[in-house]
């Protein structure tokens, strides 16, 4: 039987948003812990932990986010553990963001002038000194932008969960199309609400780097 469209399908979808913002912030968050970590590491002088850093980055940059979805929860049933396809989206999101945070993050330290870590190296600062007291503050005031601007990323990228049934925005809107038979409306609707999501995001990404040039 085909039911109608009506307002209360219309917040069926506005609840599923609740799921899409709580996944993605939980994916941002655990992504910054590790891609801090990586990027501590990609940033090293010695050639073992940036030789680790950057396997890591190629491995989850370099294979689709879909595919690392399926291995997080088909992958692991063959070790004889069950995962949810909550705890396989967010660790699949998670390793994923923190690949591209690491990236930006190596990036914004290597943009600090060469002069600053001369500038330590006189003081007499150990390389961990360096970087907590001279090199991260700075780079973290370069790092807002891109990284705020990379959290759109993450949202619109809890839409491919829904292929391991983890019930967000795109899966509810799917669930409600096979029950209605409106595609158009219904996908619609689905776009609208990730550009809600979304623009507000771009647009702090822009103003926030627009103040970071207008202050230097």
């Amino acid at each position: 039987m085909i039911r109608e469209f009506t307002w209360s399908e219309a917040w069926f979808l506005v609840l599923a948003v609740r799921w899409t913002v709580l996944l993605a912030i939980l994916a941002f968050v655990g992504g910054g812990v590790v891609g801090l970590v990586i990027a501590v590491l990609r940033v090293s002088k010695r050639r073992l932990p940036r030789a680790v850093a950057i396997a890591y980055i190629k491995l989850f940059q370099g294979t689709p986010l879909l595919m690392q979805l399926f291995l997080f929860f088909f992958g692991v049933a063959l070790f004889g553990i069950e995962v949810s396809p909550w705890i396989a989206a967010w660790l699949a999101l998670t390793f994923w963001t923190s690949a591209f945070l690491t990236e930006i993050w190596r990036g914004c330290v290597e943009a600090i002038p060469k002069g600053q870590w001369e500038a330590s190296d006189t003081l007499a600062l150990t390389y961990i000194e360096q970087m907590r007291y001279v090199i991260l503050p700075q780079a973290m005031r370069i790092a807002i932008p891109p990284t705020v601007g990379f959290s759109v990323q993450v949202v619109k990228g809890t839409a491919l969960a829904s292929i391991i049934g983890f019930v967000e925005l795109t899966k509810a809107g799917t669930m409600l199309n096979n029950a209605t038979f409106r595609p158009f409306l219904v996908y619609s609707l689905v776009a609208l609400i990730y550009f809600a999501l979304c623009y507000p995001l771009s647009w702090t990404a822009k103003k926030l780097e627009r103040h970071l040039y207008a202050a230097r």
